[in-house]
């Protein structure tokens, strides 16, 4: 089993102006919990731990997750808001987010909330502002030391500086999460933010010799820079007709998490042990992945029949 841990919310999109102000249309969402569903969707067993409020916003959020079979025994419930994300889209479809969060039940996760962590996961994901915010960050973190030596720690910044605008806690904080990380995702946005002036390089030579065994820096239409155990190279992107790109980078996630699992790979040991071929077609799987999604409005994660075989 997968056990994903961050932010639950809704991703809201001004849909039209009217007489007294607009109307809207709220999709359920949030990156990792995006990817728990897109595992689900893809067959593999995936849990979501992270802070849920008890409004019916919150009781929305656990209905769906129920809904697409992700194990929702992992929830911590609390009194607080939900987080609501505004949404405006720019050019290419690519979106401009607005939080509205503060001390909502995504940020508040505390250390007493921690949960004992079953023998069957695999694998432990964190990923975007959850890292960053307190106390969920901390308790992530103390989570992702508790969990290194037993499962495969899998890593995704997902940076939002409208949530934390201070970059280097940003950075602190990913550098702190790269000492335990065996995966780590990344798009070329996001290293810019955290190294500016420094290069894809310097980020994949320093996270290599931390011992993180798998870096894609995920760039877009024009696909991404893998490094695989120090062995780098490219992997080439598709042509899609762009609705918006809201969740591309979740359905990567969770289909490049899928296609290790699906070879047997998806655990410390099998990082260590999966060939440059076999990497190759797992982030190719997760490019076509990313591609459905970008074709659809919204996090709209694909199904496993959406997608051919690895």
């Amino acid at each position: 089993m997968f056990l994903i841990c961050g932010e639950a919310l809704y991703d809201v999109f001004p849909s039209a102006e009217t007489e007294t102000g607009f109307t809207f249309d709220a999709r359920i969402g949030g990156s990792p919990f995006n990817v728990a569903i897109g595992l689900s969707r893809l067959g593999r067993e995936a849990a979501l731990f992270t802070g849920l409020s008890s409004d019916p916003l919150g009781r929305r959020l656990e209905r769906t997750l129920k809904d697409e079979g992700v194990d929702t025994s992992y929830l911590v419930s609390k009194q607080n808001p939900t987080t609501l994300a505004l949404v405006g889209l720019g050019a290419k479809g690519v979106p401009h987010y607005s939080f509205y969060g503060h001390e909502a039940a995504d940020r508040s996760v505390g250390e007493a909330d921690l949960p004992e962590l079953s023998s069957s996961l695999a694998a432990v994901h964190f990923g975007s502002y959850s890292l960053v915010v307190e106390p969920t960050g901390s308790s992530f973190l103390e989570l992702a030391r508790r969990s290194r030596d037993a499962a495969l720690i899998s890593f995704d910044p997902n940076i939002r500086l409208n949530v934390e605008p201070d970059v280097g806690r940003w950075h602190q904080r990913v550098e702190a999460f790269s000492e335990m990380a065996d995966l780590i995702k990344v798009s070329d946005e996001d290293l810019e933010t955290l190294f500016p002036g420094d290069g894809v390089d310097s980020a994949i030579s320093r996270w290599n010799s931390r011992g993180v065994r798998l870096i894609v820096v995920t760039r877009g239409s024009e696909g991404a820079l893998v490094s695989l155990r120090g062995e780098v190279f490219e992997a080439p992107g598709r042509s899609v007709e762009v609705v918006d790109t809201v969740g591309a980078g979740d359905s990567f996630q969770a289909a490049l998490l899928c296609g290790l699992d699906e070879l047997g790979k998806a655990t410390k040991a099998g990082l260590s042990e999966v060939s440059p071929d076999e990497c190759r077609r797992v982030v190719d799987f997760a490019m076509g992945a990313a591609a459905v999604t970008c074709a659809r409005r919204g996090a709209d994660l694909p199904r496993r029949p959406d997608l051919p075989s690895i």
